[in-house]
């Protein structure tokens, strides 16, 4: 502090004097105060300011309180954006925040009474009536120390982790208004310049305008002051709550650590409703802001969650039922880990501070409910690697990094590539920030560069070759879910971050030279010759690497992105000679897939980068011949190359340009492997795959369609050779889109009409009628297969089956050969006498009736089939009505017969015998239908009793029968009085 001597007039010591002279520019004095205010704690007892002139005392007070505004809002809002209100979370509305609502406050003349006292400020904040409640004048008190808010108290009583708006108001009044508050000197200050008489006044007016509340506690002091023994006057001079901090006191803010964790308690509490996530993770927002703005309470405010978390009911009742705790709250204990290295990583942290910090952690790693890091506490999964055969862990085999950097609980890739890209951004772009290990730019720069960098090196240059060296490392796949998943989310929001950044020469250098280290590095990088079976695997990271790499240096991106295309975990066992040569993976056990839950996100992942490849290789044959071995030899998901095989089918027939023949033969080949691999499988998209395929071969050329069709056999079932290839084929569409002239059309549908016979051959059941149909315009391919189906007809073929291919022969105007069939369908056919409604009904009523329009013999033929196969009443009367309405013969105009023209007769063949069975029926039926009646299906059983009758008095004796079987029923179900009565009533 510069000497009275110099101490200069004017400045700002004229706004701290109160005289409300304007602002000078800064003087070596107030330099030197603030200074002072900033560094230096004044005691509070032992020290006085009576060593420092007044004036310098005067700047001290007046520099010792906070001068911006962003500390002041850090401890009265989130740093996001006012996502929430504050942290009870009830009020999504950002102008409710403390910070903002204190300036409304302050811009509106809501604040009165300011006067500051030393390191004391105080004054009144008037809450504006609302429709909701009344004025509320509130009395605000505020203690600072070297820049920083350590005490508030407010009226108002609001209980909160932030300061109320009261107080932030009347703090924003202090550093936009310092001319307007009233300041004085340290209470002790004023007391030491007063006289015996004027101190005795002093106190004895001070105990007269409050002698309500002080007069005892002045009557107790009076008598320990004059005790001489008494405690008090064993201490040298007084304190003074005005007169700032002592050498001991802790310099941070003010942070209330009750309501802190009463906070924290009560969003566990919740269990994740409420919003109670988001809130957590918005005072982790905070707690990094309070790192990135260096200030102590960071760490303060972290053990405070911490020791919340810790004693969390739920972690023991998860730890006894042996289950894992939820996604999102494993992802809150993430974040608590993340933000616990911040802290300890923090170069500019005591040694003493790091010792302590280390303690805290050692006792919360030792409960026994303290989570494990990487989310796998309780997993019984096994390890493969252990099990592996010897105011095959031969070099090249083994894994050398069984904790990876990227995918570990701390992230340690992630923090060190944000902490030099923002420092970066720092230092080279001069953005007014802080990086993640609170280094800030000022300190950056103070430091000489050569201290910090190699010569020709940058912050983004060594955070880029950071998370590069982080992603090709090899490392084996964590046990459990989420640390799968945790391994494929680090690594994604790791190249997200990398996308960020802009490859200028000095990059693309170091993506080169990493490309080929990680190419050449063995064991200890995921991209070398030999790989261990468990190994992440790099198709995400190559995908990255290959597409910044190609306009640089594409033979390099290729040898990345088709070393990284295998997946080792899905391979077979190699054989002892297949070692040494280049890609082949060593297995533990064929055919054994662990437990690898992310298994089809990594398909889909390897999917991608080949299909990235295919894009940029389109019209190099050499590259896309290359790419299609890696993926008929490397991808084992039929959906993936089902999806790679229409990726390439789509680039190779873009509108704008001519198709791409390469890239359509191996989008061809690809839809080849997807067909032979999910031929003797189900898969769903299956019918989808086999019209895509013949889609893709009509692309290619007639003669692709004509080998398919050559080799169907190991393409297709027989069904879908014929319903779906050979039927597309042979369209009109598939001719005209080709351009086939005559010779090419016979050709092809030689071709089709063969694979058809094979098929019906083959699968007579599901292919006669397609080849049938296939074969209608060559007569030998299609007696052939009409000849397919007779031989089968016995034993292979179904009713159903046989009645459709008949129905299909008599529309294509074959009549006998329909008849023939439709006989052959009813041996197969067994109607019992309930199923009145069976779907074959309408098949039995279609071959009697193209029976009956050939002729009497056919229908005579036909009706011992029907009475043998038909037992159902109704079904036998309505074939039996329609034989006797028309003369056999007449309705077909292909009956080359002469026909007599009369109806047949019904007391003979073959209607006689259609008539008795039709009666025989019906009795059957009403014993069967009686057996087990109840009283709400009489009247439908009288009903049926009526259709008896009419198909009775269609014999000549019908009346007589019918009479008799009337009352052969009456006698033997004299029992059922109430339906006998019903019977009596309606026949008699």
């Amino acid at each position: 502090i510069a000497p009275p001597s110099r101490v200069l007039c004017g400045g700002p010591g004229s706004a701290p004097g109160g005289s409300g002279k304007t602002h000078n520019p800064e003087s070596l004095l107030d330099i030197a105060a603030r200074r002072v205010a900033e560094k230096w704690p004044f005691q509070r007892v032992e020290e006085r300011f009576e060593r420092i002139p007044e004036p310098v005392q005067r700047r001290i007070v007046y520099w010792s309180f906070p001068r911006s505004e962003k500390e002041i809002c850090m401890y009265s809002s989130f740093n996001a954006g006012g996502e929430e209100s504050g942290t009870s979370g009830e009020n999504n509305d950002e102008t409710q925040l403390p910070f903002l609502r204190g300036v409304t406050l302050l811009e509106g003349g809501w604040v009165d009474n300011v006067l500051q006292v030393g390191f004391h400020l105080s004054g009144t904040v008037t809450d504006p009536a609302t429709s909701s409640q009344p004025e509320m004048v509130c009395s605000v008190s505020v203690s600072f120390d070297r820049c920083k808010i350590t005490a508030v108290t407010c009226s108002c009583g609001n209980k909160d982790i932030f300061y109320c708006a009261h107080v932030v108001a009347l703090a924003l009044y202090r550093v936009r208004k310092p001319e307007q508050v009233k300041l004085h000197l340290p209470i002790s200050e004023t007391l030491f310049q007063m006289s015996r008489d004027q101190l005795q006044k002093f106190v004895q007016y001070l105990i007269s305008v409050h002698h309500t509340e002080v007069l005892p506690t002045a009557q107790k002091l009076a008598d320990e002051i004059l005790s001489t023994n008494s405690e008090i006057n064993q201490v040298h001079g007084a304190p003074d709550p005005t007169a700032g901090a002592s050498v001991d006191d802790e310099n941070c803010w003010h942070l209330d650590e009750e309501q802190v964790q009463e906070q924290v308690k009560l969003f566990l509490s919740q269990g994740g409703y409420h919003g109670s996530g988001k809130q957590l993770n918005l005072l982790f927002s905070k707690v990094r802001e309070m790192l990135r703005m260096r200030d102590s309470n960071g760490a303060r405010m972290l053990t405070l969650i911490t020791e919340q978390f810790m004693a969390d009911p739920r972690l023991a009742l998860w730890r006894q039922q042996g289950t894992t705790m939820t996604d999102k709250y494993r992802q809150l204990w993430d974040e608590l880990g993340a933000l616990w290295m911040c802290i300890v990583l923090n170069p500019h942290c005591k040694a003493e501070q790091k010792c302590s910090w280390l303690r805290q952690l050692r006792r919360w790693n030792s409960v026994d409910v303290c989570p494990w890091e990487d989310g796998n506490h309780g997993n019984d999964l096994p390890n493969l690697t252990h099990s592996l055969p010897q105011e095959l862990l031969h070099k090249g085999t083994s894994i050398t990094n069984m904790e990876g950097w990227v995918g570990h609980p701390l992230d340690p890739i992630g923090t060190l590539f944000s902490t030099l890209t923002e420092t970066g951004r720092g230092t080279e772009e001069g953005a007014n920030t802080y990086c993640s290990s609170v280094v800030s730019r000022a300190e950056l720069q103070r430091l000489p560069v050569q201290r910090l960098l190699g010569e020709g090196e940058s912050y983004v240059a060594l955070a880029v070759e950071t998370a590069l060296i982080g992603l090709g490392q090899q490392r084996v796949m964590p046990d459990g879910l989420y640390a799968q998943e945790k391994v494929c989310r680090n690594e994604e929001q790791l190249l997200a971050k990398l996308q960020e950044v802009e490859l200028d020469d000095t990059l693309v250098k170091i993506f080169r030279k990493q490309a080929v280290f990680l190419l050449e590095s063995g064991p200890y990088s995921g991209l070398g010759e030999l790989v261990y079976r468990e190994s992440v695997p790099m198709h995400t990271f190559a995908r990255y690497l290959f597409t910044s790499l190609l306009p640089h240096d594409a033979e390099l991106a290729y040898k990345i992105a088709l070393r990284a295309m295998r997946l080792p975990v899905l391979e077979s066992t190699a054989s002892p000679g297949d070692l040494s040569r280049p890609h082949h993976l060593v297995s533990v056990v064929p055919n054994r897939y662990p437990r690898w839950f992310t298994l089809s996100h990594i398909e889909s992942q390897q999917c991608e980068l080949a299909s990235t490849m295919l894009t940029a290789a389109k019209g190099d044959s050499r590259k896309l011949e290359t790419v299609l071995e890696s993926i008929q030899k490397n991808i084992h998901s039929s959906s993936h190359i089902f999806k790679l095989a229409q990726d390439a089918f789509k680039i190779a027939t873009l509108m704008d340009s001519l198709p791409d023949i390469t890239l359509l033969k191996v989008s061809l080949e690809l839809g080849l492997q997807v067909m032979r691999i999910t031929l003797s499988t189900l898969n769903w998209r299956r019918r989808e795959m086999v019209r895509w395929l013949v889609t893709c071969a009509t692309e290619v050329g007639v003669y692709a369609l004509d080998s398919i069709m050559q080799s169907w056999f190991t393409l297709f079932t027989p069904t879908e050779a014929t319903s779906i290839v050979a039927t597309t084929v042979m369209s009109n569409t598939t001719i005209v889109r080709l351009h086939l002239d005559c010779h090419q059309q016979e050709n092809l549908a030689s071709s089709a009409r063969t694979l058809a016979l094979q098929c019906a051959m083959k699968d007579p059941q599901n292919c006669a009628l397609s080849a049938l149909t296939l074969c209608e315009k060559d007569h030998i391919a299609f007696e052939t297969a009409y000849q397919i189906v007779l031989d089968a007809a016995a034993t292979g073929m179904s009713y159903t089956q046989l009645f459709t291919i008949a129905r299909y022969m008599e529309h294509r105007g074959y009549p006998m050969r329909a008849y023939k069939l439709a006989t052959l369908a009813m041996t197969h056919l067994n109607l019992s006498y309930n199923q009145d409604t069976h779907p074959a009904i309408n098949d039995v009523l279609w071959a009697c009736a193209l029976s009956h329009s050939l002729g009497k013999n056919e229908l005579a033929a036909v009706i011992p089939l029907v009475v043998k196969s038909v037992k159902c009443a109704t079904v036998l009367s309505d074939i039996l009505r329609r034989c006797t309405l028309t003369t056999p013969g007449m309705v077909s105009a292909l009956n080359s017969r002469r026909n007599s023209g009369k109806l047949m007769s019904l007391d003979k063949a073959p209607l006689r015998q259609l008539l008795d069975a039709t009666i025989g029926a019906y009795i059957n039926t009403t014993h069967s239908r009686l057996t087990h009646i109840s009283p709400r299906h009489y009247s439908e059983f009288i009903e049926f009793l009526g259709k008896a009758r009419e198909t009775f008095l269609m014999a000549h004796d019908g009346h007589i029968q019918f009479t008799q079987f009337i009352d052969n029923l009456k006698q033997i179900y004299k029992g059922k009085k109430k339906l006998m009565m019903l019977v009596r009533e309606r026949f008699g």
